[in-house]
């Protein structure tokens, strides 16, 4: 639905003026010469020439008809341990006997000998232990653990394996051995009950708090080893470059986390293959290398990673609840930092209006799937997973997205609603929606703007425009109403709240919102909160002064007035069709959560998960670079932290968007990101 203005600090990409220069090391870079061999099996290239067709699910296979990972009620807290020496787990299952919450255990075993779980571990709920090969360290089975989502549901993980660590001894810089190291990270992540209830009420009371390890146990850039090469190839798969001087990491991989901290790795895709063989290694390999990711991705995500003494800083200081621990409790309530609401697209049916159009059978999929990669590594075709290639006059498909919506943290769909001069478009799923019983709170955005073949909303090559003159905008109210009456329609202090994306269009918006408001009070609705979207002029926006023209508010709408600064186009090879704009998303998410702080109590921030128009207009579409869950989770995160000095109703943060496939703006499960993106949402939201 979003139809992009060009303004801001870049019009288009400086990737035709620069073209040919660096050429070759480009083309290396992203490894496509032909006959090009990877360095090492994570590389890029590697991964590149994984993609398309059928992708290998990233665990075994076998896991999913394992009635031992359909976990039916989930605690909040997840225990996940790598067992490679077995004399180790007493010791460690010691350590989980003074958990103070209910949490589940998962462990991985390369042993070749059985574990036998105890069965008094007191507030042990769901406990799965997996026979796996010994490859990728603890690495690759707990990554194995995450791609299959039996991580998911979880809040705080913490992640322990059987460590021995003879090889400490061997390094001048690092003091003790590798068994007084071990005692330190026992005692500093589960020593006592109190320890366990302090880090506990630490994460509670500080949603910044990412990663907790082991007193001397975070190192810096002098610690890169050979593996930095490795990493920077890595994260090529999230959009994300480093700065090697700011390496940050919690060494022997034994922590608490949040749970997106390791869930969000589902986004690198990593297999088997990505891994070296085994071969006694003490660096420069796959396993050491997501051992930096992990603090690399934590900075990311706007956390951080600390030892011991921050926590017990945080406990001291006032006002911080030391029973804050309680919140990690299985049956304890969920508190939203925020009313968060993504845009709804209702183009995923059968219509009318789309058959004369675009052909007999044409949604939204038609786009979606026709869209080519423009670079390496681009992600095109979009491919959803759980939700499949849904069809919206379905209701069971609305309430699986409800589903997955809710459990998220979502408080509600803003659906785009299509209405010209009285006929609407588009209008089954929000009509079979009010018909239905399905208990999910929604609210609507006027979409009124031109539909035009170039999908721009502009004024050339119009299918079906706006005409005010034919019928009067006032009546849009009354079309809407039977939505507005409904009771499960979201209201903001008790006003039903309705958003209109091109108001200026209308030459006498300040009378139609009069008339609105006393309609509505007339059919019984009460009283309006009516909010503009934030766009520039050109596109009939009404500029700061939203008061003058009747209004209650805005609502940001990225990347719509954000600045339009240029991504790294030499570096990852575009495809030199392209005529679009190439766009870095770090830059627009910076730009936001700078507008953010600014921004008075109706004027409510958005975020967007990215937006790339490839799947419509091909190679002359715009495209930003750079989003990936961590990154998305910082921007959400900051939005949330700029609304939490509002009143509770006016704590509101827009989505771009839960299913605008064709513009990439997708929270919906995908085959190259799984649930990652909800996840990121969920964190930030109930932090």
């Amino acid at each position: 639905m979003t139809r992009i203005s060009k303004h801001g600090a870049a019009r288009r990409a400086t990737y035709f003026a620069a073209r040919g220069r660096n050429a070759a090391a480009n083309l290396i870079a992203t490894g496509s010469v032909r006959g090009y061999r990877p360095k090492h099996p994570a590389d890029f290239a590697a991964f590149v020439d994984r993609l398309g067709g059928r992708q290998d699910s990233g665990f075994p296979d076998k896991w999913r008809v394992d009635p031992a990972f359909r976990v039916e009620s989930p605690a909040r807290i997840a225990v996940v341990i790598h067992c490679f020496y077995p004399e180790l787990m007493d010791e460690l299952f010691t350590h989980l006997r003074l958990m103070p919450v209910d949490f589940d255990l998962f462990v991985t075993n390369a042993s070749g000998r059985g574990i036998r779980v105890p069965d008094d571990l007191e507030h042990l709920g769901t406990s799965v232990v997996v026979e796996v090969d010994n490859h990728g360290r603890d690495i690759l089975p707990t990554v194995n653990l995450v791609n299959s989502g039996i991580l998911d549901p979880y809040d705080l993980i913490l992640k322990m394996h059987t460590k021995r660590s003879p090889w400490r001894e061997e390094h001048a810089e690092l003091a003790g051995s590798g068994e007084t190291w071990k005692q330190q990270f026992l005692d500093d992540l589960a020593g006592s009950q109190e320890t366990i209830e302090g880090i506990l009420a630490a994460f509670a009371a500080d949603p910044a708090l990412g990663v907790l390890t082991a007193t001397d146990s975070i190192v810096g850039k002098q610690f890169w080893g050979g593996d930095q090469r490795i990493v920077e190839q890595l994260l090529r798969r999230l959009e994300l470059r480093i700065d090697p001087d700011e390496l940050e990491f919690a060494s022997g991989s034994m922590y608490w986390c949040r749970g997106l901290v390791l869930q969000g790795l589902r986004a690198l895709n990593l297999q088997a293959a990505d891994f070296d063989h085994e071969a006694g290694q003490v660096d420069g390999t796959t396993a050491h290398a997501v051992e930096r990711i992990i603090g690399i991705v934590t900075k990311e995500a706007g956390l951080r990673t600390v030892e011991p003494d921050a926590i017990r800083e945080l406990l001291a200081a006032p006002g911080t609840d030391r029973q804050g621990w309680r919140r990690f409790d299985r049956d304890a309530e969920r508190v939203p930092a925020a009313t968060v609401i993504p845009f709804y697209l209702p183009q995923f049916h059968d219509s009318p209006q789309n058959n004369v159009w675009w052909g007999k059978g044409f949604t939204e999929w038609s786009n979606v799937v026709g869209a080519v990669p423009a670079w390496r590594g681009h992600y095109q075709p979009k491919q959803p997973t759980e939700l499949g290639y849904y069809d919206l006059e379905m209701d069971s498909v609305r309430a699986a997205q409800a589903e997955l919506a809710g459990t998220h943290g979502l408080a509600g769909f803003m659906y785009y609603y299509y209405w010209f001069s009285g006929e609407r478009i588009l209008n089954r799923p929000i009509e079979k929606l009010r018909a239905s019983d399905l208990d999910f709170p929604y609210c609507i955005m006027w979409a009124n703007e031109n539909w035009t073949r170039r999908w721009d909303g502009r004024s050339q090559d119009v299918l079906i425009g706006q005409d005010y003159d034919k019928v009067p905008a006032e009546d849009f109210i009354d079309d809407v109403m039977e939505f507005l009456l409904d009771p499960r329609y979201m209201r903001v202090n008790g006003k039903a709240l309705i958003a209109v994306y091109r108001p200026a269009q209308m030459e006498n918006f300040p009378q139609v919102v009069a008339a609105w408001r006393e309609r509505a009070r007339a059919a019984g609705v009460g009283e309006l909160h009516v909010i503009a979207v934030s766009v520039a002029k050109e596109f009939d926006g009404v500029g700061e002064d939203y008061r003058a023209n009747g209004l209650d508010g805005t609502l940001e709408f990225a990347p719509h007035n954000l600045p339009w600064i240029a991504g790294p186009a030499l570096d990852v090879g575009l495809d030199k069709r392209w005529r679009g704009n190439f766009m870095s998303y770090q830059a627009t998410l910076k730009a936001s959560l700078r507008n953010a702080v600014r921004l008075t109590e109706h004027e409510y921030p958005g975020a967007m998960v990215t937006f790339d128009n490839t799947a419509r207009r091909q190679w002359k579409a715009d495209a930003w670079y750079g989003s990936n869950p961590y990154s998305f989770h910082r921007w959400v995160a900051g939005l949330i932290r700029a609304v939490a000095g509002r009143e509770e109703a006016d704590r509101l943060v827009f989505i771009n968007a839960w299913n605008e496939w064709a513009e990439s703006a997708v929270l919906e499960p995908t085959t190259r990101y799984g649930r990652t993106y909800l996840l990121a949402l969920r964190q930030a939201i109930w932090s």
